[in-house]
């Protein structure tokens, strides 16, 4: 008969290392210092939020930090739970938003649509044969061109979630389990799409970039745009390589836990490490000081009366986007250029692009079709 102190040290055999107290603890460390980095961050922006059109989007590129690590260490410390699926769906919600927010943050860098349209409207494009934009050939940049680049994101933005939500609901009628990609599971078929749009978000984000490259130079782009489209696509094939290595059973199932539930606790641990790294990024890629220097001065003293809970009520609104979205996918605003007043927020518009011009509190833009060409 085994005694009680057999038992204790048989069941702490069994124990796989993403349930030792030690992967707890390195995964606990890394993603709590990257979060307590980022939510200084964040802080720093909504108390010095001089300049509310940029620093919206730029706090919530930064959620991205908490959202992911406390996801992916709470799920990790849950592993045995089988409770991944519905953290994993809360990240993706997230993801959706990334690129949107940060193509958005770029609008705002340069003026808005508008103010980018009037310079680049009629030039010729940028293309490249590396870059698959070679169809850009004898093509000039329009407000269908940069349009297009918001359709783009923004479908993601509709297309992760919904993904999301569709795991979470063929998980429990037991038709998806993370990494198995065999034909009659219903994984392979979401990662698939999740591919396809999140390729159509980020080429969408590559154009409005080649487009707008030398403007943005001021605002130094380069590291913004390399943190933002490595991490997804870094998560991604971090994700699709530990699918394979679980189906050519490199990982194998461990006790109670399957191996696909354990390919997805070295996902959480990976990013739980990772989210550290990226937290330090982006503390260098979107840095407060500017706008610090800018609510100092006499010009924004307006600004200081504001808190930082009225600032961060303001960022997490998503009321702006989906006015975003209206504007960008509905057929009868498809030619008309939405300016934004002073404080980057949009300007109503009536329910009929005919009665816009006639709004004194609005100033909408409209292209004729020599601007389209």
């Amino acid at each position: 008969m085994a005694t009680p102190t057999a038992s204790v040290a048989n069941e702490t055999d069994d124990l796989i290392f993403l349930e030792t107290p030690t992967a707890q603890a390195i995964s606990g460390v890394f993603a709590w210092l990257g979060m307590v980095i980022t939510i200084y961050q964040i802080y720093q922006h909504l108390r010095y939020y001089s300049k509310p059109a940029q620093q919206r989007w730029i706090v919530r590129i930064l959620f991205i930090v908490p959202i992911y690590g406390l996801c992916s260490w709470i799920s990790l410390l849950l592993i045995a739970g089988d409770y991944y699926i519905y953290f994993e769906s809360i990240r993706g919600c997230y993801e959706a938003f990334l690129i949107y927010n940060f193509l958005s943050l770029n609008y705002e860098y340069l003026g808005g649509e508008p103010a980018i349209l009037d310079e680049l409207n009629g030039k010729p494009a940028r293309f490249s044969y590396w870059t698959l934009t070679c169809c850009l050939k004898n093509k000039s940049y329009s407000l269908p061109y940069f349009r297009f680049c918001k359709q783009a994101t923004l479908q993601f933005c509709i297309i992760k979630p919904l993904m999301s939500i569709l795991s979470v609901i063929l998980y429990s009628l037991g038709v998806y389990h993370d990494g198995n990609l065999s034909p009659t599971e219903a994984y392979l078929y979401i990662t698939v799409v999740y591919n396809i749009s999140v390729t159509l978000a980020l080429y969408g984000l590559l154009l409005f970039y080649m487009a707008t490259r030398e403007l943005l130079k001021p605002y130094h782009p380069v590291l913004k745009f390399i943190i933002i489209k490595s991490l997804l696509l870094f998560y991604f094939w971090q994700g699709v390589l530990l699918a394979v290595l679980e189906k050519t059973n490199v990982i194998k199932k461990s006790h109670s836990i399957s191996a696909g539930v354990i390919a997805s606790g070295y996902q959480d641990f990976l990013l739980c490490v990772e989210i550290f790294f990226l937290a330090v990024a982006l503390f260098f890629a979107f840095p407060y000081n500017v706008y610090r220097e800018d609510y100092q001065d006499e010009f924004n003293q307006a600004f200081r009366l504001r808190t930082v809970t009225t600032n961060l009520g303001e960022t997490i609104n998503p009321k702006d986007i989906f006015t975003d979205a209206l504007h960008n996918f509905s057929p009868s605003y498809q030619n008309y250029v939405q300016y934004r007043s002073e404080n980057g927020r949009s300007n109503k518009l009536s329910d009929h692009p005919k009665d816009k011009r006639n709004q004194n509190s609005d100033r909408v833009k409209l292209l004729g079709s020599d601007d389209e060409g």
